[in-house]
């Protein structure tokens, strides 16, 4: 203010430096507007500068996509400052788009739970339909509500029988069960409009040895460790997750589980979540899994075979096209194929969930080979160069036409195909 002030008055730049004890360069850039007050200038150079074409990319792909993730891709590509330092100069450039939707969004009022060491779990779905195979995806999380520590699974539906397989799953994975599991009023566990238990799920509870407790209506906050977990899971994992099937999912979303879910550090803490999760001494598995009966759909390959789980497993060949039923006891080392009227067809051995293997009874191969093979025809091709002039039959239709000319044999006037050059020629 005071060298804008003297220059007004007629100082010259000399005096006016002279007078406040600095540079003549230096009061002249902030005379010209090339310097602003409290604004230092930068002698290095930003190393976010070549990272920056990238990063507004990536927000212009995904206006979305969470800090972390791309803090970890420009690390990989070489940045080499820390986190604090990447999102300060997110801020600085003003680099996120502004979404109004998520702008105008208001928190509601909560409170934080004391949640004891090995106390409680807590359940619910994560449904996902834009998949690279185009079918939709449901993934059961698991989330110990003291520690934070989560495990998922994969799942082509989100029936009871496939909510028991993934919630067994989930707990060998973690190594025991919480003395309480919390779930939201999902159909499969709760009566709908009550806060009853379903009867067929009972004796899920009672199996592993666990109580039941459902969140209070309109209150889906009450499990909101694990609401906070599939949040994290989606733009963590499957918002930036190259897969392009079910059990590659699952082998990712394992991977990504322990090598970046369990080094967390648990807010309100100085620990991580594995640090966390290694105090909660939780419940042993019963010897083996709760027996759920698994149902799905598969429509027969053209090569007669069923895929389930990543493996193939054959069928006869007359099923082909049609859709099947395949019933598999969780636990059971079988699965069998139904017909559409729901009599058996065959039984299978199954095979390790992804291992891409095909299963395949000689008799079946045997009964497609003999399919295939009927349908090839051995008899030689037509011939290309015969001698085949026109028959008497052809000669008489061609009698009729011509009227009272004859017709015996095509008569070939080379005259008039001189016409036609000579006239060709003229034009």
């Amino acid at each position: 203010m005071e060298i804008t002030a003297l220059r007004k008055r007629g100082w010259s730049i000399s005096a006016i430096a002279r007078h406040v004890g600095h540079d003549r360069k230096t009061v002249k850039a902030y005379l010209n507007g090339e310097r602003q007050p409290g604004v230092r200038q930068k002698t290095t150079v930003d190393p976010f500068d070549q990272f920056e074409p990238y990063v507004r990319q990536r927000f212009t792909d995904d206006p979305h996509v969470w800090a972390t993730v791309l803090f970890v891709e420009v690390a990989e590509l070489g940045f080499e400052r820390s986190y604090p330092t990447f999102t300060r100069a997110l801020r600085a450039r003003d680099l996120r788009p502004h979404c109004e939707a998520c702008a105008s969004s208001k928190g509601r009022a909560h409170v934080d739970i004391d949640h004891p060491p090995g106390e409680e779990i807590q359940w619910d779905w994560l449904e996902l339909g834009d998949t690279p195979w185009g079918t939709k995806l449901y993934v059961l999380v698991g989330a110990l509500s003291h520690s934070g520590k989560f495990r998922a699974w994969c799942s082509d539906s989100d029936d009871q029988a496939h909510l028991i397989v993934g919630i067994h799953e989930i707990l060998s994975r973690l190594g025991g069960t919480p003395k309480r599991w919390r779930v939201d009023r999902m159909a499969t566990v709760i009566v709908p409009g009550s806060a009853r238990v379903q009867r067929s799920f009972v004796p899920v509870a009672k199996h592993y040895g666990a109580g039941v407790d459902p969140c209070p209506p309109r209150h889906g906050n009450r499990k909101g460790v694990v609401e906070a977990t599939i949040k994290f899971i989606t733009q963590r994992w499957w918002r930036t997750a190259r897969i392009d099937s079910l059990e590659a999912a699952q082998v990712s979303l394992d991977d990504f589980s322990v090598n970046v879910g369990d080094l967390r550090r648990r807010h309100g803490t100085t620990s991580t979540v594995a640090e966390l999760a290694a105090t909660e001494q939780l419940l042993g598995l019963p010897p083996v899994a709760y027996p759920a009966d698994v149902t799905v759909t598969r429509k027969v390959a053209d090569n007669a075979l069923v895929s389930v789980w990543g493996n193939h497993y054959s069928t006869p060949p007359g099923l082909v096209g049609t859709d099947v039923g395949v019933r598999w006891r969780f636990g059971s080392d079988t699965l069998d194929i139904v017909s559409p009227a729901g009599s058996l067809v065959v039984s299978h051995r199954v095979a390790p969930r992804g291992a891409h293997r095909t299963v395949r009874l000689p008799e079946h191969t045997a009964a497609l080979e003999k399919v295939v093979l009927g349908e090839f025809n051995s008899d030689r091709p037509c011939p290309t160069k015969p001698n085949r002039p026109p028959s008497d039959a052809a000669l008489a239709i061609a009698a009729e036409i011509v009227g009272d000319q004859a017709a015996a044999s095509p008569v070939i006037d080379l005259a008039v195909y001189q016409r036609v050059i000579e006239g060709g020629e003229a034009s």
